[in-house]
């Protein structure tokens, strides 16, 4: 495996954390990992500075030796799509600038995770999308997906339209983003399985440091879910 493209059935279900604790569990294992999160959104302003607090994680998760520039190449205050972003601060994204730095982080890493922003349909840049960025980085999806109402059809929806892209999926990922178990959350997992031959790569329940989104956190909850040996021998 050279790399995974994280993404996820839609914001806020628990990328960072995911693809956190896989360079963590990559890293303590001996590869040299590179991250990327070529665009983040909502970044909090400190001073002069927008800081990128998903790419922050990202790198500190790897030790620190990537440049955080290299990490996040653009930043924006404003928590929306890359392209509206932008366009609200009189800027623009060239996704050939993201291309090419991730093809130079490619080169000197063994393996490379770049975690999108949103879902798959995202728009970028005008009508190039987070899918579009994903066919030209050409690595496997890995699909995130927070495991509430709403799930199923999220996932599913997310799992076709990458078939239709012809979009490699390794597997999908439930993850527990509160404490109380509903019948949603219960049954989640159980209907996915029935209805797709994705496999599920395995769920993430919540736990009372969830609250906690350090590199430690994350490596701990995702390798009591997933499988990265699995991970490795599908990637």
């Amino acid at each position: 495996m050279h790399g995974l493209f994280v993404t996820g059935t839609d914001t806020g279900v628990g990328k960072t954390f995911v693809t956190t604790g896989l360079a963590r569990l990559l890293s303590d294992r001996g590869f040299h990992v590179g991250v990327m999160k070529p665009v983040e959104t909502g970044c909090h302003r400190c001073g002069d500075d927008l800081v990128p607090a998903d790419a922050v994680q990202l790198a500190t998760a790897v030790g620190g030796h990537q440049k955080l520039s290299s990490v996040c190449l653009y930043r924006f205050e404003a928590p929306l799509a890359p392209d509206t972003a932008a366009r609200q601060e009189g800027r623009s994204i060239d996704p050939a600038v993201i291309l090419n730095s991730f093809r130079k982080i490619a080169a000197s890493h063994d393996i490379v995770l770049v975690e999108g922003a949103g879902g798959l349909l995202v728009p970028i840049w005008e009508r190039y999308t987070m899918a579009d960025l994903a066919s030209d980085i050409g690595f496997p999806l890995l699909v995130v997906a927070a495991s509430r109402l709403g799930a199923v059809s999220h996932t599913l929806l997310t799992l076709e339209y990458a078939r239709f892209r012809g979009l490699p999926v390794v597997a999908y990922v439930l993850n527990q983003l509160s404490s109380g178990i509903d019948a949603a959350m219960s049954t989640n997992a159980d209907l996915l399985a029935r209805s797709t031959e994705v496999p599920c790569a395995g769920v993430i329940e919540w736990s009372p440091t969830e609250g906690n989104r350090g590199a430690a956190t994350a490596a701990s909850a995702v390798s009591r879910a997933i499988s990265v040996d699995g991970l490795l021998s599908t990637g």
